[in-house]
């Protein structure tokens, strides 16, 4: 059984490498001049008979099978994504990760998968992630050997190359995905309970300041993302993010995503010198899509100043943790605020946390959803409105436990009411929640 997977691998490498002596073949042999003349179509077309001609060369001794794929391989290697088309064209897959040309790993519903798929060598794989690279603008060599892009599909691009990656060239690329998974969906699916949805839905029609935390992947901007659709169309939300992911459906929606500094080291704007930028829009909310350091404090200031209903994510292990966190970047702001002075900020600017956990089953769960009504003796006044409480693990791999409601009344319903939005007391009354339902947002 080793002998034959290492015979599988040895053929997929071969394959490659044919593929990559096929494809210099064909940019020695394209004049690129012509493109401009003949349009896109009719060049792409001109390509691909080049490609089936060299595929059929009688001394390649190609089935037609390998033909069609070689062919299909050499284009996707000008056009697509080489080796990984495949996988970036599976809707399931989320993250795909190549640690070298021999390894390639995909995470398929929150589980990480190692694949077949071959590059020919770290050069092969060098030259795929400086095409990747280069459509975005930037540039990747051994003086910068690393790189952050958002590629034209819309995905996120990070890639190390030696001498920093010791190990072969290094890629890893999130995907874009065009469809948002709804809050029906999660429901249905055990994310979260139908209360939960229906309470963080008034939260939002109701201009609550909303911080989502959670790790890497656990769906913070999933999360956001649904969130923002409960936004009235009649509001005007201006985002601001390091690379844009989110995709609000509200007509009036002012898009602004940071620079990187050029090979000067000029230019750089960050998510700070948006977010005070912003403020001169006129804007009735404004969403950060990640908060990451001293651009905390000018949010903070945001939503204290007449900008209720702003949202933010955070990474984070646990809601104190994010709350310790807005603390240290409120700090890395440059404001020498004390320890009690910046809690109180912090209390008086968000009301509502909400905790995405990715678990090691795979399954994202909505663990916690607290309010923050204030400070008192210089610690935070945290209550808990609802929890996921773990059990364990099922024989097929599924994490058992159940959704509760604490008890806890939130204090922001009084504001919710003022502004027009009732929820019914009963909602927050002590029992276990169902999930795996129909649901219909109720408010």
């Amino acid at each position: 059984m080793v002998v034959a997977t290492q015979d599988a691998a040895e053929a997929r490498r071969s394959f490659q490498q044919l593929k990559n002596r096929l494809h210099r073949q064909m940019v020695d042999v394209i004049d690129l001049s012509k493109a401009g003349e003949l349009g896109d179509v009719e060049f792409r077309r001109q390509l691909q008979a080049l490609a089936t001609h060299l595929c059929s060369q009688p001394d390649l001794q190609l089935s037609e099978a390998d033909r069609e794929a070689m062919a299909a391989e050499l284009m996707d290697e000008i056009y697509g994504f080489g080796p990984l088309q495949e996988l970036m064209d599976d809707p399931d897959v989320s993250d795909v990760l190549v640690n070298g040309a021999d390894t390639v790993y995909i995470e398929r519903n929150g589980l990480l998968e190692q694949t077949d798929v071959r590059f020919a060598d770290d050069e092969h794989l060098l030259h795929f992630i400086q095409r990747l690279v280069g459509q975005a603008g930037r540039r990747i060599d051994e003086v910068s050997p690393m790189v952050d892009a958002k590629l034209p599909d819309g995905s996120r691009l990070h890639a190390v190359i030696p001498p920093l990656a010791l190990r072969g060239p290094t890629l890893s690329i999130r995907r874009f995905k065009t469809n948002i998974v709804q809050f029906e969906d999660m429901v249905r699916s055990g994310t979260l309970a139908p209360e939960m949805a229906d309470f963080l839905i008034q939260s939002v029609r109701g201009r609550m300041n909303i911080l989502l935390s959670g790790g890497t992947g656990a769906g913070k901007t999933t999360m956001l993302n649904n969130l923002s659709r409960f936004i009235p169309v009649s509001e005007r939300v201006v985002t601001i993010e390091e690379t844009a992911e989110l995709q609000l459906q509200q007509a009036d929606v002012v898009g602004l995503e940071t620079r990187v500094p050029n090979v000067e080291g000029k230019g750089v704007v960050s998510q700070r010198d948006l977010l005070r930028n912003s403020l001169r829009m006129r804007p009735d909310r404004i969403i950060v899509g990640e908060a990451r350091g001293g651009e905390v404090l000018d949010m903070l200031q945001a939503m204290n100043t007449g900008h209720d209903g702003s949202m933010s994510t955070v990474h984070a292990n646990e809601t104190q943790d994010a709350l310790h966190r807005l603390e240290l970047m409120i700090a890395l702001s440059g404001a020498e605020l004390p320890t009690r002075i910046a809690r109180q900020y912090i209390a008086s600017a968000i009301q509502i946390f909400v905790h995405v956990v990715r678990l090691s089953t795979g399954e994202r769960k909505v663990t916690r959803i607290s309010e923050l009504t204030g400070v008192t003796d210089g610690e935070f006044d945290l209550e808990d409105i609802f929890v996921f409480r773990m059990a364990g693990i099922d024989d097929s791999g599924k994490v058992l436990g159940s959704f509760y409601a604490t008890g806890y009344e939130p204090q922001c319903l009084r504001r919710m009411a003022a502004k027009g939005f009732d929820m019914n007391p009963r909602l927050f009354a002590a029992r276990e929640l169902k999930t795996g339902v129909d649901y219909k947002p109720r408010y």
